[in-house]
Formats: structure tokens, sequence, C-alpha cells
């Protein structure tokens, strides 16, 4: 699979994603801090990597910053996406399940390499779930992106 990757700073845990996704076999298209010339401010490097997402380049994105709210904010600004940040192993499989999410926002701060590790495996062991109501929400969503305000 296909990941596009952000963060806004050049931290430990930013690092280990990075050696992480590969090590499962992900291909990693790096942003920001973490690829050299790249502008590191949370909003565009978040954007870039859910422009991928969007476009077709990646098939999912994990965007971070100091929080993971920034990072998540700016990347549910981009048509077609749906982020969520996510801060233990439950909330990454349900996000998946439910909410057919397609990029993870991960807080810099309170994600340890356990943890991460932890939030990973439940992210990509989810699928989107088929219950109809689970579905009809996320339909409603991408109603969203088409719409003007």
């Amino acid at each position: 699979m296909r990941i596009s990757v952000s963060s806004d700073m050049d931290e430990p845990v930013a690092r280990s994603l990075v050696a992480e996704l590969r090590a499962r076999g992900h291909e990693v298209v790096a942003h920001g801090a973490l690829h050299p010339g790249s502008d590191p401010q949370w909003a565009v490097c978040s954007e870039a990597a859910a422009r991928d997402v969007a476009t077709g380049a990646a098939d999912q994105a994990v965007v971070c910053c100091w929080t993971g709210t920034g990072a998540s904010i700016a990347a549910n600004k981009v048509p077609g996406v749906r982020a969520a940040l996510c801060t233990d192993a439950y909330t990454a499989d349900g996000a998946r399940r439910w909410n057919d999410a397609n990029v993870l926002a991960l807080s810099l701060r309170l994600t340890s390499e356990p943890l991460l590790k932890e939030i990973l495996d439940a992210w990509f062991a989810g699928e989107a779930g088929e219950d109809a109501e689970d579905r009809e929400n996320v339909a409603r969503i991408e109603l969203l992106d088409r719409e003007r305000p």
C-alpha cells in the first residue's frame, strides 16, 4: 500500500512511524519535516498528504503534529478525506470500521512507540463495515464534500 505521511516536526515518533510503515511493507511518501526542502507547517504538509489520498496518489495517509488536532483539521478540509485523530487502538479500529476513515492523525506529544504500533495494527486490520447506518453517515459526509457554503 502507498501511504503518504506528514509531520510538522522531525520527532522520534514521526521517524518511528515512517520506519514502521516501511517495515510493514508499505511505500511511504513523506511531506513536511520528514522530507528535506518541504514546507513543514502543519497546515501545509497535512494538506499535501491528504491531497495524495484524495487524488489517488496514495491509498491512505498519516498526518502528525504536536497534538494531532491541527493536522486532522487541515486534512479534513480536503474533499474526499475522512481524517481521524486517534490516541488509542480502539479509536483507530472504530474510525476505520464506522467512519471509513482514510487518513490517520496522530499526536507527536502523546504517541509512544508501543502505542504507535498498537494504533497501526488496529488501523490496518480495520476496514469499512457494512452496517447500513454507518454507510449512510459516510455517504452524508461525501455529500458535504460537494456542498458550497
